[in-house]
């Protein structure tokens, strides 16, 4: 069985940075994409960032955390980052990181990242 375990999240200030982990506990496919999502409080689950696996490399963000998120993957590790420098109170939420193997989707229990002003 496959399991996806989170970590990272915390309490920080605005303009601090944190890094989440999420690491997925085997590979049965090859992974299609890796992302990272977040739902605030009061609102819908939104995309934040996005890869390819396999060697795959393209990376995309959506814009409201362009030029302040990163997202990468150690992938003898089954591993995937997301670098959050630059906080913002508006990026408190929790976080989801995602995983897609063929048809199947993998999700990790949530990280909660707060930041305040």
């Amino acid at each position: 069985q496959v399991h996806v375990v989170e970590s990272g999240g915390g309490l920080v200030q605005a303009g601090g940075s944190l890094r989440l982990s999420c690491t997925l506990s085997a590979r049965p496919f090859s992974i299609t994409i890796m992302g990272w999502y977040r739902q605030a409080p009061g609102k819908e689950r939104e995309l934040v960032a996005t890869m390819g696996g396999g060697g795959d490399l393209r990376r995309r963000v959506v814009d409201s955390v362009n030029g302040r998120f990163t997202i990468s993957s150690d992938n003898a590790k089954n591993t995937v980052y997301l670098q959050m420098n630059s906080l913002k109170p508006e990026d408190t939420a929790v976080y989801y990181c995602n995983f897609k193997l063929g048809n199947n989707n993998y999700w990790g229990q949530g990280t909660q990242v707060t930041v305040s002003s």
